[in-house]
Protein backbone atom coordinates (compact mmCIF):
# COMPACT_ATOMS: atom_id res chain seq x y z
CA UNK A 1 0.00 0.00 0.00
CA UNK A 2 1.09 3.57 -0.74
CA UNK A 3 3.26 5.67 2.20
CA UNK A 4 1.63 8.59 1.24
CA UNK A 5 -1.44 8.84 3.28
CA UNK A 6 -1.88 7.14 6.90
CA UNK A 7 -3.26 4.16 7.75
CA UNK A 8 -6.31 3.55 8.97
CA UNK A 9 -7.24 1.18 11.95
CA UNK A 10 -9.86 -1.38 11.24
CA UNK A 11 -12.49 0.38 13.45
CA UNK A 12 -11.94 3.67 11.64
CA UNK A 13 -11.69 1.43 8.02
CA UNK A 14 -15.03 -0.09 8.62
CA UNK A 15 -16.97 3.00 9.87
CA UNK A 16 -16.13 4.74 6.74
CA UNK A 17 -17.24 1.56 4.83
CA UNK A 18 -20.43 1.62 6.48
CA UNK A 19 -20.61 5.26 5.31
CA UNK A 20 -20.50 5.71 1.76
CA UNK A 21 -23.68 6.08 0.09
CA UNK A 22 -22.52 5.59 -2.76
CA UNK A 23 -19.63 5.00 -5.08
CA UNK A 24 -18.38 4.43 -8.75
CA UNK A 25 -15.40 5.51 -10.48
CA UNK A 26 -16.38 8.93 -10.67
CA UNK A 27 -18.71 10.03 -7.04
CA UNK A 28 -18.28 9.07 -3.87
CA UNK A 29 -21.55 10.07 -1.79
CA UNK A 30 -20.87 10.04 1.93
CA UNK A 31 -22.93 10.23 5.09
CA UNK A 32 -20.73 13.03 6.98
CA UNK A 33 -21.07 12.80 10.87
CA UNK A 34 -21.54 16.44 12.81
CA UNK A 35 -18.22 17.69 13.80
CA UNK A 36 -16.50 16.42 10.78
CA UNK A 37 -15.37 19.34 8.45
CA UNK A 38 -15.57 19.21 4.26
CA UNK A 39 -12.73 21.90 4.11
CA UNK A 40 -9.82 23.10 6.48
CA UNK A 41 -10.49 25.57 8.54
CA UNK A 42 -8.15 26.90 11.33
CA UNK A 43 -8.35 24.14 13.59
CA UNK A 44 -6.04 21.94 10.93
CA UNK A 45 -8.28 18.76 11.93
CA UNK A 46 -8.14 16.47 9.28
CA UNK A 47 -10.84 17.48 6.62
CA UNK A 48 -12.88 14.90 5.38
CA UNK A 49 -11.69 14.39 1.68
CA UNK A 50 -8.16 13.62 3.45
CA UNK A 51 -9.56 10.88 5.60
CA UNK A 52 -11.57 9.28 2.40
CA UNK A 53 -8.45 9.81 0.40
CA UNK A 54 -6.53 7.54 2.70
CA UNK A 55 -9.02 4.81 2.92
CA UNK A 56 -9.48 4.69 -0.87
CA UNK A 57 -5.47 4.55 -1.08
CA UNK A 58 -5.47 1.61 1.56
CA UNK A 59 -8.65 -0.58 0.34
CA UNK A 60 -7.79 -0.28 -3.38
CA UNK A 61 -4.19 -0.77 -2.58
CA UNK A 62 -3.36 2.50 -4.75
CA UNK A 63 0.12 3.44 -5.29
CA UNK A 64 -0.45 7.17 -6.19
CA UNK A 65 -1.81 10.34 -4.55
CA UNK A 66 -6.16 9.66 -4.81
CA UNK A 67 -7.75 12.11 -6.59
CA UNK A 68 -10.72 13.78 -3.94
CA UNK A 69 -12.55 17.33 -5.47
CA UNK A 70 -15.51 18.81 -3.45
CA UNK A 71 -17.98 20.06 -4.93
CA UNK A 72 -19.99 21.68 -2.56
CA UNK A 73 -20.16 21.93 1.59
CA UNK A 74 -21.94 21.47 4.61
CA UNK A 75 -21.28 23.29 7.75
CA UNK A 76 -19.11 21.18 10.53
CA UNK A 77 -21.86 20.96 12.93
CA UNK A 78 -24.31 19.60 9.93
CA UNK A 79 -24.50 15.84 9.11
CA UNK A 80 -25.97 14.23 6.17
CA UNK A 81 -25.20 13.81 2.18
CA UNK A 82 -21.98 15.28 0.86
CA UNK A 83 -20.96 14.33 -2.60
CA UNK A 84 -17.09 14.37 -3.61
CA UNK A 85 -15.98 13.75 -6.88
CA UNK A 86 -13.01 11.59 -7.46
CA UNK A 87 -12.16 12.52 -10.99
CA UNK A 88 -11.50 16.17 -12.16
CA UNK A 89 -13.68 16.02 -14.85
CA UNK A 90 -16.81 14.84 -12.45
CA UNK A 91 -15.48 17.82 -10.17
CA UNK A 92 -16.13 20.39 -13.01
CA UNK A 93 -19.32 19.19 -13.70
CA UNK A 94 -20.70 18.82 -9.96
CA UNK A 95 -19.62 22.19 -9.38
CA UNK A 96 -21.43 23.31 -12.29
CA UNK A 97 -24.92 21.43 -11.48
CA UNK A 98 -24.30 22.88 -7.86
CA UNK A 99 -23.80 26.24 -9.25
CA UNK A 100 -26.37 26.38 -11.82
CA UNK A 101 -29.10 25.41 -9.21
CA UNK A 102 -29.42 21.80 -11.08
CA UNK A 103 -29.22 20.15 -7.90
CA UNK A 104 -32.46 19.28 -5.78
CA UNK A 105 -31.37 19.53 -1.98
CA UNK A 106 -33.71 18.50 0.85
CA UNK A 107 -32.99 18.67 4.87
CA UNK A 108 -34.71 17.74 7.91
CA UNK A 109 -34.23 19.79 11.06
CA UNK A 110 -35.94 19.32 14.50
CA UNK A 111 -36.88 22.84 15.25
CA UNK A 112 -38.02 24.36 18.77
CA UNK A 113 -41.72 25.83 17.00
CA UNK A 114 -44.28 24.27 14.70
CA UNK A 115 -43.95 26.69 11.35
CA UNK A 116 -46.64 29.10 10.85
CA UNK A 117 -48.22 28.04 8.05
CA UNK A 118 -47.24 24.59 8.55
CA UNK A 119 -45.53 24.57 5.05
CA UNK A 120 -44.47 27.49 3.14
CA UNK A 121 -41.66 29.67 1.08
CA UNK A 122 -39.15 32.34 2.95
CA UNK A 123 -37.37 34.85 0.53
CA UNK A 124 -35.35 37.26 1.94
CA UNK A 125 -31.70 38.72 2.07
CA UNK A 126 -28.91 37.43 3.69
CA UNK A 127 -25.99 39.35 5.38
CA UNK A 128 -22.56 37.57 6.62
CA UNK A 129 -20.78 38.66 9.30
CA UNK A 130 -17.54 37.25 8.81
CA UNK A 131 -16.23 38.24 12.02
CA UNK A 132 -19.11 36.82 13.79
CA UNK A 133 -19.74 33.96 10.71
CA UNK A 134 -22.83 34.39 11.04
CA UNK A 135 -25.81 35.50 8.57
CA UNK A 136 -28.42 37.96 9.54
CA UNK A 137 -31.97 38.10 7.48
CA UNK A 138 -34.00 40.66 5.99
CA UNK A 139 -37.22 41.36 4.26
CA UNK A 140 -36.02 43.83 1.87
CA UNK A 141 -33.11 44.06 -0.05
CA UNK A 142 -29.39 46.11 2.05
CA UNK A 143 -25.82 46.21 0.48
CA UNK A 144 -24.30 43.21 0.42
CA UNK A 145 -27.24 40.51 1.05
CA UNK A 146 -28.13 37.97 -1.36
CA UNK A 147 -30.88 37.02 -2.06
CA UNK A 148 -32.11 33.38 -0.04
CA UNK A 149 -35.42 31.22 -1.17
CA UNK A 150 -36.38 27.90 0.62
CA UNK A 151 -39.53 25.82 1.08
CA UNK A 152 -40.32 24.23 3.93
CA UNK A 153 -42.82 21.67 5.27
CA UNK A 154 -43.66 20.07 8.45
CA UNK A 155 -43.13 16.53 8.60
CA UNK A 156 -44.33 15.97 12.32
CA UNK A 157 -44.16 16.81 15.84
CA UNK A 158 -41.87 14.81 18.03
CA UNK A 159 -41.96 14.71 22.29
CA UNK A 160 -40.88 17.93 22.14
CA UNK A 161 -39.58 18.94 18.88
CA UNK A 162 -40.89 19.39 15.20
CA UNK A 163 -39.55 17.98 12.35
CA UNK A 164 -39.39 19.81 9.02
CA UNK A 165 -38.24 19.24 5.44
CA UNK A 166 -36.85 21.98 3.66
CA UNK A 167 -36.10 22.29 -0.07
CA UNK A 168 -32.83 24.30 -0.23
CA UNK A 169 -33.59 26.50 -3.49
CA UNK A 170 -30.19 28.81 -3.20
CA UNK A 171 -26.90 28.29 -1.16
CA UNK A 172 -26.33 30.91 1.10
CA UNK A 173 -24.24 30.73 3.92
CA UNK A 174 -25.91 29.13 7.09
CA UNK A 175 -29.32 29.64 5.04
CA UNK A 176 -31.53 27.45 6.47
CA UNK A 177 -30.17 28.05 10.03
CA UNK A 178 -31.00 31.74 9.81
CA UNK A 179 -34.01 31.42 7.80
CA UNK A 180 -35.58 29.12 9.94
CA UNK A 181 -34.88 31.15 13.26
CA UNK A 182 -36.00 34.42 11.22
CA UNK A 183 -39.61 32.82 11.50
CA UNK A 184 -39.46 31.36 15.11
CA UNK A 185 -38.18 27.89 14.19
CA UNK A 186 -34.27 27.94 15.92
CA UNK A 187 -33.18 24.47 15.15
CA UNK A 188 -32.37 21.62 18.52
CA UNK A 189 -28.77 22.76 19.54
CA UNK A 190 -28.05 25.94 17.19
CA UNK A 191 -26.97 28.17 20.24
CA UNK A 192 -25.50 30.36 17.67
CA UNK A 193 -29.39 31.05 15.96
CA UNK A 194 -30.87 31.05 19.73
CA UNK A 195 -31.58 27.92 20.52
CA UNK A 196 -32.51 26.86 24.22
CA UNK A 197 -29.87 24.80 24.69
CA UNK A 198 -26.86 23.04 23.11
CA UNK A 199 -26.72 19.43 22.19
CA UNK A 200 -24.53 17.41 24.51
CA UNK A 201 -22.51 16.27 21.08
CA UNK A 202 -22.40 19.32 20.08
CA UNK A 203 -24.25 19.35 16.74
CA UNK A 204 -27.17 21.00 15.62
CA UNK A 205 -30.16 18.85 14.58
CA UNK A 206 -29.68 19.59 10.88
CA UNK A 207 -29.35 16.81 8.16
CA UNK A 208 -28.61 16.93 4.57
CA UNK A 209 -31.39 14.41 4.17
CA UNK A 210 -31.66 13.58 0.39
CA UNK A 211 -30.09 14.56 -3.09
CA UNK A 212 -30.96 14.44 -6.42
CA UNK A 213 -28.97 15.06 -9.32
CA UNK A 214 -27.75 13.89 -12.92
CA UNK A 215 -24.83 11.54 -12.84
CA UNK A 216 -21.77 13.78 -14.34
CA UNK A 217 -20.33 11.45 -16.54
CA UNK A 218 -23.66 8.92 -16.97
CA UNK A 219 -26.01 11.59 -17.36
CA UNK A 220 -28.54 9.02 -15.18
CA UNK A 221 -30.72 10.15 -12.49
CA UNK A 222 -29.08 9.87 -9.15
CA UNK A 223 -31.88 9.90 -6.07
CA UNK A 224 -29.38 9.47 -2.97
CA UNK A 225 -31.31 9.47 0.85
CA UNK A 226 -29.29 9.54 4.21
CA UNK A 227 -30.52 7.27 7.02
CA UNK A 228 -32.62 8.96 9.85
CA UNK A 229 -31.15 11.16 12.11
CA UNK A 230 -29.82 8.80 14.92
CA UNK A 231 -31.66 10.68 17.82
CA UNK A 232 -35.03 10.74 15.63
CA UNK A 233 -37.44 8.09 13.87
CA UNK A 234 -40.07 9.07 12.36
CA UNK A 235 -43.17 7.14 11.89
CA UNK A 236 -43.14 4.57 8.68
CA UNK A 237 -46.18 6.42 7.70
CA UNK A 238 -43.94 9.94 7.54
CA UNK A 239 -44.03 11.10 3.98
CA UNK A 240 -40.84 11.87 2.40
CA UNK A 241 -41.96 13.06 -0.73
Amino acid sequence: MSEIYRHLDKEEFEDITSRILYEDNHLLIFNKRSGEIVQGDKTEDEPLPEKLKAYIAQRDNKPSRVFMGVPHRLDRPVSGIVVLAKTSKALQRMSEQFRDGDVSKFYWALVEKSPEPVQGEIKSYLLRNEKQNKSYSYNLPKPGAKEAVLRYRLLEPTKSYFLVEVELLTGRHHQIRCQLASIGCVIKGDLKYGARRSNKDGSISLQAHRILFKHPVKNTPLDITAPDFPTFSPRKDTPHK
